[in-house]
């Protein structure tokens, strides 16, 4: 057990895949309460049509209605944010930046998406909208911390010819 929690073996290229497992969690969440709690069923065969659809349903409730659009919300967000993640953690690990680093700040970066899923979906209030903001912010931190780093480690390096 103690060296599955040792951080100067590199871990962070695990931590891809896991973004976006979490990118993909709030879209199943959605489909199941809305499947759970309407008369309709998602429709498989459009997908995207989720949080329209249940906005427009009659058959469901609005606090149901809005949990299902914010799911859909936090999925979109996830899917537009890995790709900067995962150029972020590549980077760093091109660059070679210490181990530490790389598994502190993209495991970070995880645990913010956690945090930021379970906020967009359960939000009701301006103040937690705002707690959102900042753990959004936070995790777009970490990925730029990575690229600085990656880049304060290549910035010497003469280019191949």
């Amino acid at each position: 057990m103690a060296s599955l929690l040792d951080l100067t073996r590199n871990f962070s290229l695990y931590t891809i895949p896991a973004a976006w497992i979490l990118a993909i969690l709030p879209h199943a969440y959605a489909t199941q309460l809305y499947d759970a709690k309407s008369s309709h069923k998602f429709d498989l065969t459009q997908p995207r049509s989720l949080a329209a659809k249940a906005g427009a349903d009659q058959t469901i409730d609005t606090a149901t209605k809005n949990r299902v659009i914010r799911a859909e919300g936090a999925q979109q967000n996830g899917f537009e944010n890995v790709g900067l993640f995962a150029a972020a953690v590549v980077a760093g690990n091109v660059a070679g930046v210490d181990n530490w680093w790389l598994n502190a700040l993209s495991g970070g970066y995880v645990a913010s998406r956690v945090l930021y899923n379970m906020i967009y979906i359960n939000n009701e209030s301006v103040g937690m909208a705002n707690a959102r903001t900042g753990v959004f912010l936070s995790g777009v931190g970490m990925c730029m911390s990575l690229f600085v780093m990656a880049g304060n480690r290549l910035r010497n390096t003469p280019l191949s010819k």
